[in-house]
């Protein structure tokens, strides 16, 4: 097992963003399954006329392909952002804990390094949105329901803060052998209603 432990300053800059949106409702889209042009160009639309973040320009001769329900923004403080209709996640790549090239026999260590780096990433959240709604490991029987169905599963961590139109989820991957879970970290994502 491989192991990388940055700052969490990356982070801290995407969670200092995330934090300025008021009301995640706003920029909500259908709950549907359409995709295209015309879904990508509302969802800009949205994120635009409710954030400072700029969306990321079409090369020349681009297009948006009929498939696409999501785009790409970039943020004052320099954070990539994905959006969907329903859910918003930065992308940082060099900030916190991770474990990678996981074998069957290094699990145990990807657990004690997820449960070492766990509470600083509850800390850095709580500094820029309070005390979390919820917070539970998979330890507590029935983990993977408790806070809501279906939220557990897969994790070994899990934080939750609530937000108008919107729910700050914190987590982490929960390591298997069966199937092999080949890399862990701790990971967040804001899942709009």
């Amino acid at each position: 097992m491989r192991t990388q432990d940055r700052l969490l300053d990356q982070d801290d800059r995407a969670l200092a963003d995330f934090a300025e949106i008021a009301d995640w409702s706003l920029l909500a889209g259908p709950d549907d399954d359409e995709s295209g042009p015309a879904v990508v160009r509302a969802l800009v639309n949205r994120v635009m006329t409710h954030t400072t973040w700029k969306p990321w320009p079409l090369e020349p001769g681009e297009v948006i392909d009929d498939e696409m329900v999501s785009w790409g923004f970039t943020t004052p403080r320099g954070t990539t952002m994905i959006v969907f209709a329903g859910l918003a996640f930065s992308d940082c790549p060099d900030s916190g804990w991770s474990a990678y090239e996981i074998g069957p026999d290094d699990l145990a260590a990807a657990e004690a390094g997820l449960d070492a780096h766990w509470p600083d990433h509850v800390a850095l959240v709580t500094r820029h949105f309070g005390v979390p709604d919820y917070v539970g490991d998979d330890s507590i029987d029935g983990f993977d329901d408790e806070w809501e169905p279906g939220a557990g599963a897969g994790r070994r961590h899990l934080a939750v803060w609530m937000r108008p139109g919107a729910q700050l989820r914190l987590y982490s991957t929960k390591p298997t052998k069966d199937p092999l879970t080949t890399a862990v970290g701790v990971n967040y994502a804001v899942y709009i209603d």
